[in-house]
């Protein structure tokens, strides 16, 4: 049912579907049941919603949060997480000694939204705007590791990681990877998460394989992980 109201029942309603499909997909009777809505009007509103895009619906035909949701939260989120990443990435670069970087998806890419590059020797430069691929790297594991099961399984087509590597990946908190984007790096990536709990961007550092070895996140699983949670915690905080 909807418990509160803000003396607008048509909005209290159309936000009641919202927050029923934070928790996934829904068919139209599980949104009645849920919302305790009637059915013409939950059908109603949720077409309405799906029309501006708050709403799409999956391969099933059910319910469910839509891209603009996302973008609106993106927005909201964008500046505080660009604004505390910088000072996060330095302390991660000097802790470890390799270059560290932040990405957020965009469709089928992910974008590097900011780094602290290592100050000297070989280093793994990877600059801010560049869009690099979701199918190879510890950050493009951990951009899908936690998307809807759909998403994965589409993620996976041509995917140089397999699910067996996502599902580690979840475990665990962090992934890695050794030459899967490129041919002598290898990375070490986690999440950082917007106060909804979903996986909004990836913290990652990178550098040579012959530096960071065949097994890098033995050695930076917990640094990177720590500045994900830092990132995650400072979203969260009103």
């Amino acid at each position: 049912m909807v418990r509160q109201s803000s003396g607008i029942g048509v909005l209290d309603k159309a936000v009641a579907i919202l927050s029923t499909l934070e928790a996934g997909p829904h068919s139209l009777a599980e949104l009645v049941a849920a919302t305790g809505i009637s059915r013409p009007t939950a059908h109603r509103l949720a077409v309405a919603l799906e029309f501006h895009r708050l709403v799409t619906r999956d391969l099933s035909g059910r319910f469910t949060i839509g891209a603009r949701s996302g973008e609106l939260s993106s927005a909201a989120g964008e500046d505080r997480l660009l604004a505390a990443a910088g000072p996060a990435l330095v302390t991660l670069r000097d802790a470890t000694g390799e270059s560290a970087q932040l990405y957020k998806r965009q469709g089928d890419q992910r974008i590097c939204v900011a780094v602290a590059e290592r100050l000297s020797g070989l280093r793994d430069s990877v600059p801010v705007g560049i869009a690099l691929t979701m199918a190879a790297g510890s950050a493009a594991q951990i951009l899908l590791a936690w998307e809807d099961s759909e998403k994965i399984h589409r993620g996976l087509v041509n995917a140089r990681f397999s699910a067996a590597q996502l599902a580690a990946d979840r475990r665990r908190g962090w992934a890695q990877s050794v030459g899967e984007r490129e041919a002598g790096v290898a990375s070490v990536s986690a999440p950082v998460r917007a106060p909804n709990g979903k996986v909004i961007a990836a913290v990652s550092i990178s550098g040579p394989i012959e530096r960071l070895g065949r097994q890098p996140g033995r050695i930076h699983a917990a640094a990177v992980v720590a500045t994900g949670v830092r990132l995650s915690e400072y979203l969260a905080r009103e």
